[in-house]
C-alpha cells in the first residue's frame, strides 16, 4: 500500500471516530437532559401537590375557626335575649307591684278620710241624741215614732245616695275605658274627609252678559228652567254666577247640571231647555245608580235591592250641618262594622244598618214622619233584614232598639256625626240650641243656675243645697238629659253635670 493511501486512512478513521465519539456524546447528553427535565417536571408535581394540601388544610381551619367563632357570638346573643327578656319580666314585675303599691295607698288614703268623716259624724250624732233625748222626754208616742222614722228616712237616703255614687262610679270607670279604647280603635282606623257641602248649588258664567241669555225675553228662559226643574234660580249681583235654591237636592243637581250644559251649548231657549233637563236627569239618575253600588261596595254590604241602591246613591246630594250624608252612611258602617268586630256581635248587620240608618233621608222631603221611620218602612217594603230595619229605626229611638247591633249603629252614627270637622252649623243655630239648654236646665226646681259650655257639648246646673239634696241630685241629671234627648236636635251628644255645694259660714268675735 502506497504511504498516501494509508495516511489518508488514518485521516479518514480518525475523523470517523471523532464523528462517532461526537454522535455518542451528544445522544448522552441528551438522554441526561430529557431525565432532568422528567426530575424537574415531578419535583414540581410534588411541590405544587404539597402546597395544595396546605392550602386545603388551611382553609379548613379558617373554616372551622369561623364555625366556632360564629357558634360562640351566637351563645352569647342567647345569652344576652335571656338576660334582656328576665330584666324586662323583672320590670313588668316591679311596675305591676309599684301600681297595686299605690292602689292600695288610695284606697287606705280613701278609708282614712271616710273613718274620718264618720268620727265627726258620730260625734256630731252623740251630741244631737244628748240633745234629742231631753225633748223627746216630753214627746208623746207618736211623735217619737215620726222623728224615729224622719231620721232613719234621712240616713237612709245618705246611705243610698252614697251607695249609688260609689256603684255608679264604678261602672262608668269601666264602661268609659272599654268605651275608650273600642270608639279609638275604630276612629283610627278610618279615614275621612271634613264636611264642606252647602245646600245650594252656584253655576259659574263665562261673563255677566250670560245672566241677561239666561233670563230671556220677558223672562221666558229663566221660567222654562224653572218649569221644568222645580228649582229657584237667582239672578242677583254676585258677579259671573246665578244661584240654583231648592229644598230637594236631587232636583238642584239636575238643574245646575241642565244650566251648566246650556252655558257650554249656547242655544238657550224653551225647547232647548227641555231637551237638556230630561239629558240632566238621565245623567244624574245614572249617578245615583253608580253611587249606590259604590256605596254598597266600599261599605261592604254586599245583596241590597238595587231599589234600595238607588235610593241610597241619592243621599250622595243630600247635607246635613255640612256634612255629605253618604259618605256620613258608609263611615258609619265601617264603624259600626269595627266595634261590632270588637264586641262580638254580628258585623254584617252592623255594617248594613249603619249604611242604611239615614235612608228616609233620601225621602223625608216627600213622605210624612221621622226619618228613620220612614228609611226603615222603605227597607222593609224590599225585604232588608228586620234586624237591620230594626238599626235603621231605632238610631234616633223612635222605636226601642232590640239588639245589640242596634246599640251599635247608634253609637257609630253619634261618632260620625260628632267628630271634629265632620258638621258645622251657623251662629244662629248654634245660639239657638245654646239657649235652649240653659232654658231646659232653668225649668226644673231647685237649679239655681245654669251655664252651655265647650260649644253647647256640656250644661253645668248649680242647685240650691238646701232644696236639692245628694240624691235628688242624681234623679236631676237624669231628668235633665231625658228632657233635652225627647226636645231637642243636635249632634253627638251632651254631658249634664248638676253641682251641689254646701258652706258654712261663722264668723269670730
Amino acid at each position: 500500500m502506497e504511504p498516501g493511501s494509508l495516511v489518508l486512512g488514518i485521516i479518514a478513521g480518525v475523523i470517523a471516530g471523532a464523528a462517532l465519539g461526537y454522535t455518542f456524546y451528544r445522544y448522552r447528553h441528551q438522554q441526561q437532559g430529557l431525565h432532568a427535565r422528567a426530575e424537574a417536571e415531578r419535583l414540581l408535581d410534588e411541590a405544587q401537590t404539597k402546597a395544595k394540601e396546605l392550602e386545603l388544610k388551611g382553609h379548613d381551619e379558617a373554616l372551622r375557626t369561623r364555625d366556632e367563632a360564629e357558634k360562640e357570638a351566637a351563645r352569647r346573643r342567647a345569652d344576652l335575649q335571656r338576660e334582656e327578656e328576665r330584666l324586662a319580666r323583672k320590670r313588668e314585675q316591679l311596675d305591676d307591684k309599684l301600681e297595686k303599691t299605690e292602689q292600695r295607698d288610695r284606697r287606705l288614703s280613701q278609708r282614712q278620710s271616710q273613718l274620718d268623716k264618720l268620727a265627726n259624724d258620730l260625734a256630731k250624732l252623740e251630741q244631737q241624741r244628748t240633745t234629742e233625748m231631753a225633748r223627746i222626754a216630753q214627746m208623746t208616742v207618736e211623735e217619737a215614732h215620726r222623728e224615729l222614722l224622719a231620721a232613719v228616712e234621712k240616713t237612709a237616703r245618705d246611705d243610698m245616695a252614697r251607695v249609688i255614687r260609689q256603684v255608679e262610679a264604678e261602672i262608668k270607670e269601666d264602661a268609659d275605658r272599654r268605651a275608650r279604647e273600642i270608639v279609638t280603635l275604630a276612629i283610627q282606623r278610618i279615614a275621612a274627609e271634613a264636611g264642606g257641602d252647602v245646600a245650594v248649588s252656584v253655576v259659574p258664567l263665562p261673563n255677566d252678559e250670560m245672566k241677561g241669555r239666561i233670563i230671556g225675553r220677558s223672562g221666558r228662559n229663566i221660567r222654562a228652567i224653572e218649569k221644568a226643574t222645580g228649582v229657584d234660580i237667582v239672578v242677583d249681583d254676585t258677579p259671573e254666577a246665578v244661584t240654583l235654591s231648592s229644598f230637594d237636592p236631587v232636583r238642584r243637581e239636575i238643574a245646575r247640571v241642565a244650566l251648566s250644559n246650556l252655558i257650554q251649548d249656547g242655544r238657550i231657549h224653551p225647547a232647548r231647555i227641555e231637551k237638556l233637563v230630561e239629558d240632566a236627569s238621565a245623567e244624574v239618575n245614572r249617578v245615583i245608580k253608580e253611587e249606590g253600588e259604590r256605596a254598597t261596595i266600599e261599605a261592604g254590604v254586599p245583596g241590597v235591592h238595587p231599589e234600595v241602591q238607588k235610593m241610597l246613591g241619592r243621599l250622595k246630594f243630600r247635607t246635613s250641618y255640612g256634612q255629605n250624608q253618604l259618605y256620613h252612611a258608609i263611615e258609619t258602617a265601617r264603624l259600626a262594622g269595627i266595634i261590632a268586630a270588637e264586641l262580638g256581635a254580628d258585623v254584617k248587620v252592623c255594617k248594613a244598618g249603619g249604611l242604611l240608618h239615614d235612608l228616609g233621608k233620601a225621602m223625608d222631603h216627600e213622605v210624612e214622619g221621622s226619618h228613620a221611620l220612614i228609611g226603615a218602612d222603605f227597607a222593609r217594603r224590599y225585604g232588608v233584614d228586620a234586624r237591620v230595619v230594626n238599626c235603621m229605626a231605632s238610631h234616633h229611638h223612635e222605636v226601642e232598639a232590640e239588639s245589640l247591633e242596634a246599640v251599635i249603629v247608634e253609637a257609630a252614627d253619634a261618632i260620625s256625626g260628632s267628630r271634629p270637622g265632620a258638621r258645622r252649623e251657623s251662629i244662629e243655630l248654634y245660639l239657638k240650641r245654646v239657649k235652649d239648654l240653659e232654658d231646659i236646665a232653668n225649668s226644673f226646681e231647685g237649679v239655681a243656675q245654669s251655664y252651655a259650655i265647650q260649644a253647647g257639648r256640656e250644661v253645668r246646673i248649680i242647685v240650691r243645697p238646701e232644696d236639692v239634696d245628694d240624691l235628688a241630685s242624681l234623679q236631676l241629671s237624669k231628668n235633665i238629659a231625658r228632657k233635652i234627648e225627647e226636645t231637642m236636635q243636635y249632634p253627638g251628644q251632651i254631658k249634664v253635670t248638676v253641682i251641689r255645694e254646701t258652706r258654712a259660714v261663722d264668723y269670730a268675735k
